[in-house]
């Protein structure tokens, strides 16, 4: 494990939710080659395999934003990279980086750090009181259409966004950028051709779409600083596996999520 104290105030640092992203997809399109630019980035191994702790967007990213990220499927107690101070936690080491207050984005603050939301699914669209419990906890955050489920070009539009954010940030002024990716997430039937309904076929053409643009979102990060990333799904999704269909249920193909971690480092 890295040591998170070392990182913390020295670094920026990206955090990506590809929102719906089932393991197996993540795994099989990666092996196959069809997600060049996650490769490129990917630590040796690829993704790894771990557990949300949630099984639909809200409950996850309440954990994600309590220090709580996806847990290693292996047995055991897994130490955690961030975390919040409170008595008897059993996953907060020496190299876990403990943060003041309530949720990370405000601990990442008083580090320093200017905080920065690019929102996706309904959770964050601003659009009423629950769809303002993410944004708020940033001190800037972005929604609109374009960059929200129904539009095809939602990553192109949040990555954009991204770099814009990205080139009028000091760089000498620490960044903590957080993108909720909504493009996995129903519907997602429009990234095949002639498709009209969302299918596992569907959901794996939407992250072939994804892969294609993060290159310019890691060449970005790669102009201002080191940058510790950290990607994974929040939740995985059903297309009729057992009888099932979407989320917020208690089927593996949910539970089970992608994750990594990795550096990108400067090119300055």
């Amino acid at each position: 494990m890295l040591d998170m104290n070392q990182i913390v105030g020295k670094s920026d640092i990206l955090f990506i939710t590809l929102d719906t992203l089932r393991y197996d997809v993540a795994r099989d399109l990666l092996a196959q080659g069809r997600t060049p630019n996650l490769a490129a980035v990917l630590p040796e191994g690829g993704w790894e395999e771990r557990h949300s702790p949630g099984n639909f967007t809200y409950a996850a990213h309440h954990a994600f934003f309590a220090g709580f990220l996806p847990t290693p499927v292996t047995p055991g107690i897994h130490p955690r990279l961030f975390a919040l101070g409170f008595e008897g936690s059993t996953t907060t080491t020496k190299y876990t980086c403990v943060l003041k207050g309530s949720n990370i984005i405000r601990g990442f603050a008083a580090k320093g750090y200017y905080t920065v939301c690019i929102g996706g699914v309904g959770f964050f669209n601003k659009r009423n009181p629950l769809g303002n419990v993410f944004p708020s906890l940033f001190a800037e955050s972005h929604w609109s259409p374009e960059l929200g489920v129904t539009n095809p070009n939602s990553t192109e539009n949040q990555v954009a966004l991204a770099q814009k954010i990205l080139t009028q940030t000091p760089k000498n002024q620490r960044l903590f950028l957080f993108i909720n990716i909504s493009a996995l997430h129903q519907p997602n039937y429009f990234y095949l051709s002639d498709a009209k309904t969302d299918t596992l076929a569907s959901h794996t053409a939407a992250l072939e779409y994804v892969d294609k643009q993060l290159a310019k979102l890691w060449d970005a990060f790669r102009q201002r600083a080191s940058t510790f990333c950290i990607l994974c799904s929040d939740h995985g999704t059903t297309y009729g596996e057992d009888g099932y269909t979407g989320h917020r249920l208690s089927h593996p193909l949910v539970w089970t999520v992608p994750y990594a971690e990795f550096i990108l480092k400067s090119e300055n």
